[in-house]
C-alpha cells in the first residue's frame, strides 16, 4: 500500500485546475471541512484521489495511517476502507474525484 501516499506531489499553493487536469476521466469536487471533521470507514466501488490543499489531515487507507499536509496526494484503490480526519487545530480544504486508475491518470 506504500504507493498510496505521495507526499509533496503538488507545489504550493495547490492549483485546483492542475489537480483536475492530472486526473482525466475522474469526477472532481472540493470539500471544505471544519476542525475535527471525520469521514470514517468509507468504501467505494471505484478508485478515488484526494489532494490536500489547505490544513492538516490524518488519512487512513486499508489500515495505513499518514499525516497529510498541503500538496500531498492520496490514491485510494476501489474496495479499500478509508477515513479522513481534519486536524483539531484548524479546518481543511481538499480536492477529490472518482474514476479508474491506470493509463493517463496522473
Amino acid at each position: 500500500m506504500s504507493n498510496v501516499f505521495e507526499k509533496g506531489a503538488y507545489a504550493l499553493p495547490v492549483s485546483e485546475s492542475a489537480v483536475a487536469a492530472d486526473f482525466p476521466g475522474f469526477s472532481f469536487g472540493v470539500f471544505r471541512d471544519t476542525a475535527g471533521q471525520v469521514w470514517a470507514d468509507f468504501i467505494h466501488d471505484t478508485d478515488e484521489f484526494v489532494v490536500v490543499a489547505e490544513g492538516e489531515m490524518e488519512i487512513e487507507v486499508a489500515g495505513e495511517v499518514t499525516q497529510c499536509s498541503p500538496g500531498d496526494l492520496v490514491k485510494i484503490p476501489a474496495g479499500a476502507s478509508h477515513s479522513l480526519r481534519t486536524s483539531m487545530n484548524g479546518g481543511s480544504v481538499w480536492y477529490y474525484g472518482y474514476g479508474r486508475f491506470g493509463g493517463n491518470d496522473g
